[in-house]
């Protein structure tokens, strides 16, 4: 599989050469979304997540407000797309017990670093599609166990449609070093996708997600999933300048391989949000 990754990624540049590709050149910083959402959340099965990395998986049901800061800067040069992202979410919940001791919950906790490359072998007027890398690190602001994973994949992917942003299949290598007593390699594969669509002037839907099926395993740990889906949807509606609010609903669902029953967390909510895209250079 890294040897996959390796020749994939020394070819793209050459390929690109090879091709007669248009000369424009787009900067942009694009600030997806930096917001707070007042949600409901419900889980299934947390109690058998209790050890899980994934505090999605492990929360209680509550009413918790979160933080969400999603920013990419995104470069277009010829038939090339660069993209690097920050993603960071957290929401908790704390409660006062009747012995004055304070239980706190976490409903949200990550940090995710990636960077995309991909290449559109076929330019069409509304869409491109060709080849992509990508290189992702994944951990949380606090946990125990702290997540602590690196994730190289590549694939192919549509992108740059007016609604359909990206919709990719990638081949995924994950080194998961978050259990201090087992650093655990893996394969998968996974599908993803990203749309935005203006239902009218100041109102857009978005969503966003992924599936990821695990393959193999270097070892056995049991908090390790044997599949990950997470489907975001949300809509913003302009109430002033480039501030946004609009209805929110949040999926996430996995299996553990030690675990009898599926975890899963749906939040519904409020999300109120800034969005805005800054042309940094375009030529």
């Amino acid at each position: 599989m890294k040897k996959i990754f390796c020749v994939l990624a020394v070819l793209l540049p050459y390929v690109a050469v090879a091709e007669d590709s248009p000369s424009d050149t787009k900067f942009n910083l694009n600030v997806r979304r930096i917001g707070l959402d007042w949600t409901k959340t419900d889980v299934d099965n947390s109690t058998e997540y209790e050890n899980s990395s994934v505090a999605a998986l492990k929360a209680s049901d509550q009413q918790s407000l979160k933080g969400v800061f999603d920013v990419a800067l995104e470069y277009g040069f010829d038939r090339f797309k660069w993209d690097n992202s920050l993603f960071m979410e957290y929401g908790k919940q704390s409660i006062t017990n009747k012995d004055g001791t304070k239980t706190v919950d976490e409903s949200a906790d990550k940090i995710l670093l990636s960077s995309d490359l991909a290449y559109a072998c076929w330019d069409f007027d509304s869409f491109k599609l060709g080849p992509i890398v990508r290189g992702q690190y994944e951990t949380e602001f606090a946990g125990d166990p702290h997540r602590n994973i690196l994730r190289p994949n590549a694939g192919f992917a549509l992108f740059d449609h007016d609604i359909i942003k990206t919709l990719y299949t990638v081949g995924v290598y994950e080194y998961d070093f978050t259990y201090a007593d087992a650093k655990v390699s893996k394969s998968a594969v996974e599908a993803g996708w990203r749309i935005e669509y203006e239902l009218r002037e100041g109102v857009k839907f978005t969503s966003d997600g992924y599936y990821r099926k695990y393959l193999s395993y270097s070892q056995y740990v049991g908090e390790d999933l044997n599949y990950d889906f997470l489907a975001v949807a949300r809509l913003d509606t302009n109430i002033w300048g480039d501030l946004t609010m609009g209805p929110y609903v949040k999926y996430r669902r996995a299996h553990s391989r030690q675990a009898q029953d599926y975890g899963s967390n749906t939040s519904i909510g409020v999300s109120f949000s800034y969005i805005h895209n800054f042309d940094l250079m375009y030529k």
